[in-house]
């Protein structure tokens, strides 16, 4: 999906070297960026952080009127379109072969697994239960980092991190009465498969812009989500409501393309432990989200551990790596 001309475009985040010859290692700890492209990073990451926080809420709706599986297939479908039409629009090309297996891990992680995972979960499970995943997300992505570019956060990073993973479980939990349920199996496989797909696809978008990371993604994905949403909708009912429709635009564009090439923008720009734990406010904002949209009832400990939260984000973005 890359053309030169985007290329320039895209300066803050890729590196100054031809895509071609850019190493696929970059680790965490190279250069830092100015203030100017801190600032713009950290609200990118910000913005995608928003979006995520209406995935789940626009899920619930949309299994009012899809099942799971046809949901998960068609919202990538729907998503490979826009940014294939990106893509041909801008006449870009094929990435290098070396970036294809990265490119395979993020369609597995982001594309495929996280969505199908959590919305499997989402049949028989809260918002509010299933913002665990979202507490835990952060941590888990700064942990896949470090093994996977050889990035050394702070110890004062690491307090700070784990302190804001705690308090979003605790209260994550505590919505939803502190009992496991079976979608707990999804929820964490989905965990461990999309911090992986966020690693590999924040360290993709330090040599191409963040947004040809996705959009080529979704288009490798085709070849099973085309068939895959053929099957699943000659099985599954489809009931379109107005609530089925918007859920399903809203997954399909807002969380599986736009929000995502902001979100890979943004840990391009500032890193990808700090960027993901900006991550800790989405819990909140989907529960937030889900008395608004879904009518759940939120208990009085939501501002106290909103205020935990924010602390935790102001420490971890001081933190030096």
């Amino acid at each position: 999906m890359r053309a030169e001309d985007s290329a320039t475009a895209e300066t803050p985040i890729a590196v100054h070297t031809s895509p071609r010859t850019a190493p696929d290692t970059r680790a965490e700890s190279g250069p830092a960026p100015s203030a100017p492209a801190h600032r713009s990073g950290t609200l990118q990451a910000a913005l995608g952080v928003t979006a995520f926080s209406l995935t789940f809420p626009a899920t619930v709706w949309g299994l009012e009127g899809f099942g799971p599986w046809s949901l998960v297939a068609v919202r990538s479908v729907l998503a490979a379109v826009i940014a294939g039409g990106c893509l041909l629009a801008l006449r870009v090309p094929a990435p290098v072969r070396r970036h294809w297996a990265g490119l395979a891990v993020v369609a597995a992680g982001v594309v495929l697994g996280f969505p199908l995972l959590t919305t499997l979960a989402l049949e028989t499970s809260t918002t509010a239960h299933a913002a665990v995943v979202v507490g835990l997300l952060p941590l888990t992505t700064a942990l896949f980092s470090a093994l996977r570019t050889g990035a050394r956060p702070s110890r004062m990073f690491w307090v700070a991190a784990v302190a804001g993973a705690a308090a979003v479980i605790a209260f994550t939990v505590q919505q939803s009465g502190g009992a496991l349920t079976s979608a707990d199996a999804y929820l964490f496989g989905a965990l461990l498969i999309c911090a992986a797909g966020y690693t590999e696809g924040g360290r993709l978008a330090r040599v191409m812009p963040g947004w040809q990371v996705i959009g080529w993604a979704l288009v490798l994905c085709l070849p099973l989500t085309v068939p895959g949403a053929l099957v699943a909708l000659s099985y599954e009912p489809v009931h379109l409501t107005a609530h089925s429709v918007t859920g399903l635009l809203w997954v399909a564009a807002g969380s599986q393309f736009v929000g995502l090439v902001v979100w890979y923008r943004g840990m391009a720009a500032i890193g990808i432990p700090k960027a993901s734990q900006l991550q800790l406010a989405q819990p909140l904002l989907t529960l937030v989200w889900s008395v608004l949209l879904l009518g759940e009832h939120l208990t009085p400990a939501a501002p106290l551990t909103a205020a935990a939260v924010l602390v935790c984000i102001a420490a971890t973005q001081r933190a030096r790596g």
